[in-house]
């Protein structure tokens, strides 16, 4: 998944998943520096991100931040708390679910898919560059269920706190980050291998920033 991950010698094959390091719940960056900072960056350095750095963007999309009897808090506001989004994460190493319950991620292919992304996404080079690449997507019908089709749009409101925590995250981490709304459906979802209910809303390529 990264430089970091394969010289640890984690065994992905064997595990078929990776338990993540704990998030950190103190910085050295203020939330109003992290605001102040934060940018849209679309050059990376080659260079790889960290497993704890990579385990700590995911915690700040969807991790839990607090439970309560058998209910669990995540990082990003859900209306009914019903959580209809999942997080992918791409690297170089291969493609990976990103399961908030035990904050670890689950193989799901190895490889490198980002150029195929990129692709997907009119050709940016932000894509294929970035060191990881955050898919998030969506089931509408854990909110429609409940909230009829008024779910749809709360599920759009939860991607965006989600989306921001993350860039913020980066930010704080001393990455760069950007967002990507310009792609096919059709073809993130075969990439990805989605079920035919979710659905790609947006795309996010994190990396070291290219001075």
């Amino acid at each position: 998944m990264m430089a970091a991950m394969s010289m640890e010698g984690l065994a992905m094959a064997r595990e078929k998943e990776i338990i993540l390091p704990q998030p950190e719940t103190k910085g050295k960056v203020s939330l109003e520096e992290a605001i102040f900072k934060r940018r849209s960056q679309r050059r990376f350095q080659e260079e790889g991100l960290s497993l704890r750095q990579i385990s700590q963007l995911l915690w700040a999309g969807q991790g839990i931040t607090a439970k309560q009897d058998s209910f669990n808090f995540r990082a990003a506001p859900s209306a009914g708390a019903l959580y209809p989004l999942e997080l992918y994460a791409l690297t170089k190493d291969g493609l990976y679910h990103y399961i908030p319950e035990g904050h670890k991620l689950e193989i799901l292919s190895d490889g490198d898919l980002r150029r195929d992304l990129a692709d997907a996404c009119l050709g940016q080079d932000s894509v294929s560059s970035a060191a990881l690449d955050i898919v998030i997507s969506a089931v509408y019908e854990r909110v429609t269920a409940k909230y009829g089709q008024r779910g749809v749009q709360y599920t759009h409101i939860e991607a965006g706190h989600v989306a921001q925590n993350i860039h913020l995250q980066a930010t704080a981490l001393g990455l760069g980050s950007v967002s990507i709304g310009a792609f096919s459906n059709d073809k993130v979802k075969n990439i990805l291998n989605l079920s035919g209910e979710e659905v790609p809303l947006y795309i996010i390529p994190v990396g070291h920033i290219y001075e």
